[in-house]
């Protein structure tokens, strides 16, 4: 047996710098990001990213043995940033040299390459952020590496461990995910490696995979041949042909897939999911029980210009890739599972190196083979993760051996044979087997005999009103908060129910839970008694114990500690519920002082839930001062490294502090969550020593530490200690945002002492407006500004509040510019200045003479920067447009692209169309044949089906003008192709509706006006027929990426979309006056509509 290595080592990797978090709360709750909520909410924004690289030193975690070296990134989320095939010098996972974030992170940068494990959603929010991370040396001769991170969005915890074993190229992942929270939590696991690509590359499916899925299982595709429309691509015209006999294109290969695509499969029951590369014969296989991880995907860019764009953000030599996902608990995006209050779900999967041998039949951990018959001749290819001597391959025809072939086998090579098979054979009666000298079998193989039914896509669930019983509303609601949907809420669905029957259990204890959630115990209180009510109408023992347990924990909330006592008490009476409340019951007896009665709690806990860290936690620090401490303390550790709480109690009995500090690296998150531990259960001296000891170790701390220690004083009675810390977290950082249910008393107190506490206000507020409690926030928003009417933040926020949830137009206004009258150096402000202009109708001129006054600040925002772009062209200033936009390298958000390049191409084609007027035909030529290649700096690249009718129009007139009648009907045949039915406008790919006018013009010059005609009426019959429709946002939204903190009006936005399509029916059919009066109307709702502004030009100079 050969050693393996671990270590841990700096290392210096070319980096791209990131901008500062944005010190501004963002409340995003509109926001869609992977098909659920893009909420970023407590995590501030880094939203800036630097265009040089310098050399940065990162502190890396090798693992090596014979085969393999893997290297583990902690300060980036815990990824593998590397990961070698030492037999093949192949990295087997995409090795991306630099560090080159790109704005694709739920609250920012993110890198590529390497494995990234997202959790508890997709993609990790602290992907760019540190974990904590320690070795292990395992008896075995493995070894292993930990990471650990405690969420500060929803306060789950997770561990997840990498082991090399000796004369092994595989790597273990042990994933240990545990819900620290006294409510139930939400969680997915997608290990996201990514892979390198070309067009050799290939992703390597199990056998009966015979369809995928998009996001949401919004739409479904066969597969590997795709048969029809996919993410707007037609496969169906491929040269392939799908198991149906119908053409098809094979998107299995990179190659084939021109746009930015996921699939996931629908349905498969093997184990493996991989990618291989034919041109180096040499790929990635992930293997994990398909009954825990039935998630298999493929996401890629696109093979094409916005791809390569994409791959331009991300690295700088080491090419495009694809992800190849692996969902553990998940086989979509979004699809959530529950973890309970005190659950631990746990798995293992590996990721391992192949070779040679290409297409696969089924792999595991030992070995993988592949088999293809042709001519009564069975090739059979089989690579091995060891040493095998005297392997054998064997292959059996109904469980009748054919022949065998004996061979050694290394990690190094692939070993191929050929047997003969009747000619009579049918594929799936067929069996090839891999045993090791002793017999085991290392890997079989039996072709399916069919596959999987291709389902149909999924359907959005209805508005609540159209439901039909209470039953389906419980279900809708509870859907809705499982999967963190963005833009309907599940409340509205509880409440019909209610309204249906006042008294149905399930609704009662759903919103009586939404509202515990949203911090309103006392509300909730009601709510949980009429479940019990109806749950315990014919006897006193209910089936369902949770509302008892969510009863014990709203009693306990306002105070009521014997009651919750009791309601615990009947919690533990059924099985589901029993662990937990017990651990409830322990942490109540901490703090009535009863030791005895909290131990026994403990122990009844975790005989039900021994994977309980905090009950093993509260178990050893009541037996503090006894024997038994140091046992469960090193009992624990040896099972949970990261249990902070076993290592501060190790740290204190033995004075040596070192290991507890390096692992928690005084992370204020985790540090907060101890202190809470220990001021649970009553202990609020030891809460307070472990705040302490971290103010022992750094300079200063966000104001939530001081707020937090202020309140431990005061319950010990150290009031002039508390008077002490807030005024310290009056004086510090704010960007650790109040998000915690403990945070609410906490806060309150503060505000309540010494006649008031702005900060303490202010967090608050925020705490109550991301948790819907509006009224809540405006009112501790206004108690801030009155004590600091010199605290801007607090102003921005009002206007957010006045404008979104009162509706009061002005006095957002005056709260917004007050907010920048006080802080005139923050962009962000000025950004959401100028959005809230838009919202009020002010007129592209009056913006632009604003931001005209802040050049400085322009500059330091994409976001701003592109608005002063986009005024220059709606004020008619194309070219100063134009040269802004080649003055910058712009980094859009991933789903927020096709907004530079419209700019681009407007001030270009409208700067063709002046010199067109004017009579320069080669410089209008030029112009507009500039508008359709976007340069890099751009920052984005063409899809493929970019509809460009206008610009092709405009250079058919200029061919006409120049009397080149050829190069006219040309470009006038191109502009009039392409889709021709108007749609609504959300996405940035949808058709816009003056490509349609364009095709009309273009069909009138084709001399084809039936056909002119029609593309006209089109218009003015969709905005006529769609008009009056209630819209909302599309349910299976996958990204909606925009941190834009107004509300849109939708409704009025659709009908501005339905008003411009019949404006340009109207005018393509020469009543300019009515197109005028349309125009008018929308300039009127929407002065920065950019179409409107363009084409009332063209209606005006019709009329005059």
């Amino acid at each position: 047996m050969k050693q393996v290595k671990a270590w841990s080592e700096s290392v210096a990797i070319p980096t791209y710098g990131i901008g500062q978090p944005d010190r501004n709360p963002m409340f995003l709750e509109k926001r869609v990001y992977q098909g659920s909520s893009g909420a970023v909410y407590p995590l501030p924004v880094i939203d800036r990213i630097d265009d040089e690289k310098q050399d940065k030193v990162w502190q890396a975690i090798y693992l090596e043995n014979q085969f393999l070296k893997i290297m583990i990134l902690p300060e980036l989320g815990g990824r593998i940033h590397m990961a070698l095939d030492k037999t093949n010098d192949y990295h087997f996972v995409y090795h991306n040299q630099v560090i080159k974030p790109a704005l694709v992170g739920l609250a920012g940068p993110w890198i590529s390459g390497g494995i990234e494990f997202n959790w508890p959603q997709h993609h990790r929010p602290n992907t760019y952020g540190p974990v904590d991370s320690t070795i292990e040396e395992n008896e075995d001769g493995s070894c292993t590496v930990w990471c650990h991170e405690i969420d500060r969005m929803h306060r789950t915890e997770c561990r997840h461990g990498f082991t090399l074993h000796p004369d092994s190229a595989y790597v273990q992942i042990d994933a240990k995910m545990f819900n620290r929270t006294t409510l139930p939590q939400t969680f997915l696991w997608w290990a996201n490696p990514a892979v390198s690509v070309g067009d050799d590359h290939q992703s390597i499916f199990p056998p009966d995979v015979s369809a995928v899925m998009d996001h949401g299982k919004r739409d479904v595709s066969n597969f590997p041949i795709a048969t029809g429309t996919y993410y707007k691509v037609d496969y169906g015209q491929g040269p392939e042909q799908a198991d149906n006999g119908k053409p098809g294109t094979d998107i299995s290969r990179y190659r084939n897939i021109p746009v930015p695509t996921s699939y996931m499969a629908a349905k498969s029951d093997y184990n493996f999911v991989g990618s291989y590369d034919h041109g180096h014969r040499a790929g990635l296989l992930h293997i994990c029980d398909h009954n825990v991880s039935p998630g298999k995907k493929q996401w890629t860019w696109g093979n094409g210009e916005f791809g390569q764009a994409w791959d331009r953000h991300l690295t700088d030599e080491d090419g495009p890739y694809i992800e190849l996902m692996c969902g553990v608990y998940t086989d979509n995006q979004p699809d959530f599972t529950w973890l309970m209050p005190g659950e631990q779900k746990a798995f293992t999967q590996y990721f391992m190196p192949y070779k040679g041998i290409g297409l696969i039949g089924n792999a595991t951990i030992e070995a993988a083979v592949g088999m293809s018959v042709d001519s009564n001749v069975a090739t059979i290819r089989a690579y091995t993760t060891s040493e095998q001597t005297d392997a054998e391959i064997r292959l059996s025809l109904r469980g009748e051996c054919l022949g065998t072939c004996k061979f050694n086998a290394s990690p190094a090579d692939h070993f191929e044979c050929e047997l003969s098979v009747p000619s009579d054979a049918v594929l799936s009666d067929l069996t090839v087997s891999v045993y090791d000298a002793s017999g085991r079998v290392l890997v079989s193989y039996t072709p399916p005999k069919s596959k999987h039914e291709v389902p149909e896509a999924a359907k959005e669930i209805d508005v609540p009103q159209k439901l039909e019983n209470t039953e389906a509303l419980f279900l809708a609601g509870q859907h809705l908060e499982q999967y963190r949907h963005a833009t309907r809420q599940p409340m509205d669905y509880y409440d019909e129910g209610l309204s249906r029957d006042q008294g149905d259990a399930r609704c009662n204890n759903a919103k009586g839970k939404l509202l515990a959630r949203r911090g309103c115990f006392a509300e909730s209180i009601p709510y949980f008694e009429k479940s019990i009510q109806t749950l315990t109408r014919h006897n006193p023992n209910a089936y369902d114990c949770e509302p008892l347990y969510n009863l014990g924990l709203s009693l306990r909330a306002v105070g009521r500690l014997g009651d919750a006592g009791r309601a615990f008490g009947k919690a533990s009476w059924g099985g589901a519920w029993q662990g937990q409340a017990f651990f409830e019951m322990a942490r109540l007896a901490g703090r009535f002082g009863n030791h005895d009665e909290a131990v026994e709690r403990c122990q009844r806990c975790l005989e039900i839930q021994g994977n309980h860290d905090q009950a093993r936690h509260l178990l050893i620090s009541l037996h503090r001062g006894t024997p038994k401490h140091q046992e469960l303390i090193e009992d624990y550790l040896s099972v949970n490294p990261f249990c902070f709480g076993a290592l501060y109690e190790q740290a204190v009995a033995t004075e040596d502090y070192e290991t507890y500090d390096a692992r928690c690296r005084d992370d204020e998150n985790t540090v907060i969550e101890l202190a809470l531990d220990y001021a649970a259960f009553g202990d609020d001296q030891t809460a307070a020593n472990v705040l302490e000891h971290l103010l022992s170790r750094v300079p200063s701390a966000s104001c939530m530490v001081y707020y937090h220690l202020a309140s431990l004083y005061s319950n010990l009675g150290r009031d002039q200690d508390a008077a002490k810390q807030r005024e310290l977290a009056r004086s510090t950082e704010t960007l650790m945002f109040a998000n915690k249910l403990e945070d609410i008393p906490v806060l309150e107190s503060a505000m309540a002492a010494e006649g008031g506490d702005a900060v303490a206000a202010y967090q608050l507020g925020n705490l109550w407006y991301d948790r819907r409690q509006y009224d809540k926030a405006v009112k501790c928003w206004e108690e801030s500004k009155r004590i600091d009417p010199s605290f801007p933040t607090v102003w921005r926020n009002l206007s957010l509040a006045y404008l979104n949830q009162q509706g009061d137009n002005d006095a957002a206004w005056d709260a917004m510019k007050q907010a920048f009258d006080l802080n005139p150096t923050d962009a962000r402000v000025l950004f959401e200045l100028d959005q809230l202009a838009i919202r009020l109708c002010h007129s592209p001129a009056d913006r632009l003479a604003r931001l005209k006054q802040y050049p400085d600040l322009v500059d330091r925002r994409d976001d701003l920067y592109l608005q002063w772009v986009t005024l220059h062209n709606l004020v008619g200033d194309h070219q100063a447009a134009l040269d802004a936009l080649l003055q910058r390298n712009f980094h859009p958000w991933e789903g927020g692209e096709g907004k530079i390049p419209l700019q681009y191409a407007t001030a270009l084609t409208q700067l063709g169309c002046e010199a067109l007027c004017s009579e320069q035909l080669d410089q209008a030529s030029q112009f507009l044949e500039r508008a359709t290649h976007w340069p890099e700096n751009l920052g984005e690249g063409k899809l493929i089906g970019t509809q460009e009718n206008n610009i092709h129009y405009w250079l058919g007139c200029v061919a006409e003008q120049l009397n080149d009648a050829s190069a006219a009907e040309e470009w006038f045949r191109k502009a009039s192709s392409g889709p021709s039915e108007p749609t609504s406008a959300m996405y940035y790919n949808d058709q816009p509706p003056h490509m349609v006018y364009y095709q009309g013009l273009a069909f009138e010059k084709l001399g084809m006006m039936d056909e002119a005609k029609t593309r006209f009426q089109k218009l003015i019959d969709y905005g006529n027929q769609h008009i009056d429709e209630a819209v909302t946002i599309d349910y299976f939204a996958v990204s909606l990426p925009d941190f834009l903190v107004f509300d849109p009006d939708i409704q009025l936005q659709h009908q501005i979309h339905c008003r411009y399509m019949m404006a340009l029916g109207y005018l393509g059919l020469g009543k300019s006056e009515e197109a005028s009066k349309l125009f008018t109307e929308i300039l009127d709702q929407q002065p920065d509509h950019l179409g409107a502004n363009i084409h009332q030009v063209v209606s005006q100079t019709a009329i005059s």
